[in-house]
């Protein structure tokens, strides 16, 4: 019997495999697999989601005009050139559907964002992974792997898995050797993390270019990745083309009222910072501290890389299976090239503590 046919090569593409979220027979389970926010989001956020919940039998607005003039105002920006997205997922698959399709290439940084290749191979482009240098984007290696078809290059910075980052110099770099052709789309779902002089966000890189983007997202540091949200901040022919392809209410009405109140609340930002300040440092010793490698992350997460030698009692694999044992959820990273580590999220202390004493106990086996 017929049957539709879908387009040619999507069914090739292996779907996003999501971080695990529950684990049966345990009163607690420590959840560290998906960089979520240590804390959930805020009182005050919370707190404007129930207020929010009389009007949902409304239409959301369509602009979210409020919510881009308080961003816009904290960040300041241009409300014009702003736009919000259900994710930041939302606004990189839009970039995909707007700048590239059968024939072009989508280049992004080996150990990048899965969803990058993903929403890519969505619309038939040729996805090229450039080599990294000691698990960070080579500015280098990504100039080598530009021709003529590519049409976008999406960096993670800082970057997911790997927590490292490059600096706003090598930004200026990268910019300075690429076609005016090629979109750059600066992904700075973890900028709220890092504390670094050498660091920027991208904002300064947009005001400058026509050809560069910037992500952010409500889902890390504001502990509201359930409400799905997050903003792009691009140049006006970017904004115009994303506005004409992007759904008429992609925001719902209680993501909107829960980042307006996110925003506004910088009392919450300030402490998420600190606590990730301390406990990032206090888990990346304390690994170290076992014989582990941890490179040093900017972010809300640590990399743990184990013995590649499969023989080894002390692999990923079998750590993950041990931490499963004890009620612990971290990631395993083979489907992002690095078969031989484990993304552990920084959570709440009394969580690290639990880890690290179960990865103790893994390790003197």
């Amino acid at each position: 019997m017929a049957t539709p046919t879908p387009l040619a090569g999507l069914q090739n593409i292996a779907p996003y495999v999501a971080g695990e979220s529950e684990l049966t027979g345990f009163d607690r389970v420590v959840k560290l697999a998906s960089n979520e926010g240590a804390f959930g989001p805020s009182k005050k956020t919370l707190e404007a989601l129930v207020f929010s919940a009389h009007d949902f039998s409304r239409y959301p607005d369509g602009d979210c005009t409020e919510l881009r003039e308080l961003l816009a105002h904290k960040n300041k920006l241009s409300k014009n050139n702003i736009i919000c997205g259900a994710g930041s997922d939302e606004l990189i698959n839009l970039l995909c559907r707007s700048y590239a399709g059968l024939g072009d290439e989508i280049l992004y940084s080996a150990h990048g964002f899965a969803m990058y290749p993903i929403y890519g191979r969505t619309v038939r482009a040729t996805v090229v992974a450039a080599p990294e240098n000691d698990i960070t984007v080579d500015v280098n290696q990504l100039i080598r792997c530009v021709t003529d078809k590519t049409k976008l290059l999406f960096i993670a910075n800082p970057n997911n898995p790997t927590g490292t980052y490059i600096s706003k110099s090598e930004i200026q770099r990268l910019i300075d050797l690429l076609p005016k052709t090629v979109l750059l789309v600066l992904d700075a779902a973890y900028s709220e993390f890092v504390d670094r002089k050498d660091y920027s966000d991208g904002i300064e890189f947009v005001l400058a270019n026509e050809n560069v983007v910037m992500l952010k997202t409500f889902s890390k540091i504001y502990g509201m990745a359930g409400l799905r949200l997050g903003w792009m901040y691009a140049p006006d022919s970017v904004v115009d083309i994303i506005n004409r392809m992007r759904s008429p209410f992609n925001v719902s009405y209680s993501a909107i009222a829960a980042g307006m109140a996110a925003t506004k609340d910088d009392e919450f930002l300030r402490m998420s910072q600190e606590h990730n300040k301390k406990w990032l440092q206090w888990t990346t010793d304390n690994i170290r501290a076992l014989g582990l490698e941890v490179p040093d992350s900017v972010c809300n997460f640590v990399l743990v890389r184990f013995p590649q030698n499969k023989k080894a009692a002390t692999t990923a694999e079998t750590a993950d299976i041990f931490l499963k044992s004890k009620g612990i959820i971290v990631r395993r990273m083979g489907g992002y090239g690095l078969p031989d580590a484990l993304r552990i999220s920084i959570g709440t202390g009394d969580e690290m503590k639990i880890t690290i004493n179960a990865l103790k106990e893994f390790m003197s086996h």
